[in-house]
């Protein structure tokens, strides 16, 4: 009998002066190569960002790769896991390997103070803090901490609207950012503070090192993870959580939306029937023709 391989789910980013970052890349494809890894890199100027899945066995070898060409240490958030959990590799340049938009962000400067989970969890209980979860609508919906202010944004380039518009709320407020793995809080922090306010916290290596170091034991964390892969939702001992995926529109879906008249994989559901026209309708279903024959053939389409 052969035995079952072992996978491992990692995160990470660092904000590091990347001087070439097309030379990075290029490395860092050629390096990988040996490797069945899959997953999402994305490289610029002010770092490297990046989600992957591999055996457990090529793990350390993979990290040690990735500081290696960045020439610094990184550190990386680990959850076991019994297959892949991206279709292929993706390894890419950008601007921002997180994107806000805004002038001026250098979370290397400065950013907000870090918080184990044992602080966190005062500071949520503490009367003079507000604690803005910096994730987007669909993601706070699958769970978020206790207490927290969901932000409600589309994408994270709507979060210094949402400041803009929310003043008067963070008025003489210890301010507590979370997200995902933290990299969202080292920029939105770093906004904060070049605003102007002084007590800004972040939750060191967000939701995800909450949860592996916590096993949510005083229940402060309130239903499941969104995750960017395709186990979709993990739950609070970081298995994949009860959610599935919507994708065409991408929203996570509950079992019992599946059951709606509205829904028909890869093509809609109740959060996007009323949004997308008959025309997308027709191409989404041409691809999920496709990717289906694709899964038969033991090809991975392009456009899953």
């Amino acid at each position: 009998m052969h035995k079952k391989k072992e996978y491992i789910v990692s995160s990470f980013y660092k904000f590091v002066y990347v001087p070439k970052p097309e030379t990075v890349k290029i490395l860092l494809s050629r390096r990988l190569i040996k490797y069945d890894i899959k997953g999402t890199f994305i490289i610029g100027n002010e770092g490297i960002n990046g989600s992957f899945s591999i055996e457990k066995a090529n793990i350390i070898n993979v990290c040690k790769i990735i500081e290696n060409l960045i020439a610094t240490t990184i550190q990386f958030k680990h959850q076991p896991n019994n297959n892949h959990s991206f279709l292929r590799l993706k390894i890419k340049l950008k601007e921002e390997i997180v994107t806000l938009g805004q002038k001026n962000i250098n979370p290397q400067k400065n950013s907000g103070r870090y918080l184990d989970p044992q602080s966190w969890e005062k500071l949520i209980k503490n009367q003079d803090a507000i604690i803005i979860d910096t994730r987007n609508k669909y993601e706070s919906n699958v769970g978020s901490f206790k207490s927290s202010v969901e932000t409600k944004t589309k994408n994270f380039r709507d979060f210094p609207v949402w400041i803009m518009e929310n003043k008067q709320k963070l008025k003489n407020k210890k301010i507590g950012i979370f997200c995902t793995g933290g990299i969202r809080c080292e920029k939105a922090s770093n906004y904060l503070i070049n605003l102007g306010y002084k007590n800004v916290y972040q939750l060191e290596g967000g939701i995800i090192n909450y949860l592996k170091k916590t096993k949510n034991k005083n229940k402060m964390w309130e239903g499941e993870c969104f995750v960017f892969d395709e186990r979709v939702t993990i739950n609070d001992r970081l298995e994949k959580g009860s959610y599935t995926q919507c994708f065409a529109c991408r929203s996570p879906l509950k079992s019992n939306e599946k059951k709606s008249k509205f829904f028909e994989a890869g093509i809609s559901c109740p959060k996007c029937f009323t949004e997308t026209t008959t025309k997308q309708k027709k191409r989404y279903k041409e691809r999920q023709k496709q990717i289906l024959m694709a899964k038969q053939k033991g090809i991975k389409h392009l456009g899953s």
